[in-house]
């Protein structure tokens, strides 16, 4: 694949990139130029084959340990990157839990852990990166088209961490318009990966309520991102876009 070198001298850190997504997205951005830092949780051993991945063939890639349920640990990642790599340019909000089932059954402890992981951690990863970004940069945040249709029952608490991506994509676009950052949320649907894969109990049923019929793949989200993330992109702010396969049609 001959891939544009777009992003020589910018910096992006990644927030959940050992796998799946995440591991597409940092492959894409290193692969056009960029110093990329990510951060894992539990996949040490994938982190790090990443890492060799790239690094054998001349990208600037960095791994670094933090769970995005700890505000100290990733407000603590996002300054290590950038003192690596003497700024930060580009920021995608990957990391992400799937909590499922009946409200009533849940317990607050996992209702906890999924606002810390999908909303909170957000909010903390960007309030950090802020403080490290110059004129033009870029937050993306990885939602789900689940804010907007969820046509399954339990997904309430799931649709709503979700959701509220959009509201807080929309307040910090207006927040950062000034600096000429933009900030958009990308809202994937059914995508191949180990939290929904496509060979997956519910894949057949989500199928039917796609235009395409079919699962998307983790490299066509990150070619997404890196097209957000690029010069082109950059008077689009405060927009929640998905890339879904016609699944909220």
């Amino acid at each position: 694949m001959n891939i544009m070198k777009d992003f020589h001298g910018k910096v992006a850190f990644i927030q959940g990139g050992s796998r799946g997504i995440g591991a597409a997205i940092v492959k894409r951005l290193a692969q056009e130029g960029a110093a990329v830092a990510f951060t894992y949780r539990s996949s040490r051993n994938e982190a790090q084959q990443l890492v060799d991945e790239l690094n054998i063939t001349g990208c600037n890639v960095i791994a670094i340990h933090a769970d995005s349920a700890d505000p100290q640990a990733l407000q603590q990642a996002v300054r290590h990157a950038a003192k690596h790599f003497g700024g930060l340019d580009i920021l995608v909000n990957n990391a992400g839990i799937l909590p499922w089932g009946a409200l009533e059954e849940m317990t607050l402890a996992e209702i906890d852990l999924a606002l810390a992981v999908n909303v909170r951690a957000v909010i903390i990863a960007s309030q950090e990166a802020i403080l490290h970004m110059g004129v033009g940069g870029r937050i993306i945040n990885i939602g789900s088209v689940n804010a907007d249709r969820i046509p399954i029952a339990g997904g309430a608490v799931y649709a709503m961490t979700k959701a509220s991506l959009v509201g807080f994509t929309k307040g910090l676009a207006r927040d950062l318009g000034p600096s000429k950052i933009t900030v958009n949320t990308v809202q994937p649907g059914p995508i191949d990966t180990d939290m929904n894969p496509a060979d997956g109990e519910v894949a057949s049923q989500l199928k039917q309520l796609m235009a395409l019929r079919r699962y998307g793949k983790s490299e066509e989200v990150a070619s997404f991102v890196a097209y957000l993330a690029g010069p082109e992109a950059g008077f689009i702010t405060g927009a929640s876009l998905n890339i879904d396969g016609g699944f909220a049609a």
